[in-house]
């Protein structure tokens, strides 16, 4: 358990390991190593320039996120408790998950210009199928004896959804919540790409224009690891708070 808890410390640091040494090898501005990257970083850093962009991005990221997960999560629920919701609305969402995020962002750029609602909108529409598609099926498998016992109770409709709902849905919302994270900053990085004059994404359009590989790496390294730090700091310790009355009710059998 001990070995296992410190094995992430060795795969990181061998990796740069590796990276340092195939950058000293081949010698190329192509390949950049860790050291040069970690000077374009800090030259971002002191010149205000990536704090900046850095927190553009992250806004953009969090309000689409928001969007997202309310709405896939409030569509999935009602078509995985309603057969009729699902029968009719199955089709679109079947279409919204193959159409691919580069045409949606194009479309909405084409048809309400290159705008702040139509960049985020590009992104919740993306997102908003996977997250329904997950929690559909965590609401199609709630327990029915769970719902006879709240109506036996008396439960009205909120304490039915906060206290029988909530619990049994919350694994399939942290995976949407992950899923989501991950998939929401790649799409909006495409976006400022495509059509912001802002953020990460347009900072590494500008440093692919002169091959600024140092740059690029130095600005997709930071934002990885703020996605990486919400993650440690607050999704895995909301998860292990949510589901340790699992943890007590094994303990307790």
């Amino acid at each position: 358990m001990t070995g296992s808890r410190y094995a992430c410390w060795v795969a990181l640091p061998l990796l740069v390991a590796v990276w340092a040494i195939i950058a000293l090898t081949v010698d190329t501005p192509l390949l950049p190593s860790p050291a040069e990257v970690a000077n374009a970083f800090w030259l971002a850093v002191q010149s205000g320039v990536l704090p900046h962009h850095l927190l553009v991005t992250l806004r953009r990221v969090l309000i689409s996120f928001a969007l997202a997960m309310a709405l896939g999560a409030l569509l999935g629920i009602w078509m995985g408790r309603s057969r009729f919701a699902n029968a009719v609305l199955d089709p679109l969402l079947v279409l919204f998950l193959n159409l691919p995020a580069l045409v949606t962002i194009i479309l909405l750029y084409v048809w309400f210009g290159l705008v702040e609602a139509a960049a985020v909108l590009a992104v919740v529409i993306n997102k908003v199928p996977n997250v329904a598609v997950t929690v559909r099926e965590g609401a199609r498998s709630l327990d029915p004896k769970l719902e006879q016992m709240a109506q036996v109770y008396g439960f009205n409709r909120w304490q039915r959804v906060v206290n029988v709902w909530l619990p049994q849905l919350f694994p399939y919302l942290m995976a949407a919540t992950r899923g989501g994270l991950a998939l929401i900053w790649k799409i909006v990085l495409v976006v400022e790409l495509l059509g912001r004059s802002d953020g990460v994404g347009f900072q590494l359009h500008m440093a692919f224009q002169v091959f600024d590989v140092a740059s690029i790496l130095a600005y997709s390294l930071a934002f990885i690891a703020v996605v990486q730090l919400i993650e440690l700091a607050l999704l895995q310790p909301l998860e292990r708070r949510a589901s340790s009355w699992r943890n007590a009710g094994m303990q307790h059998a």
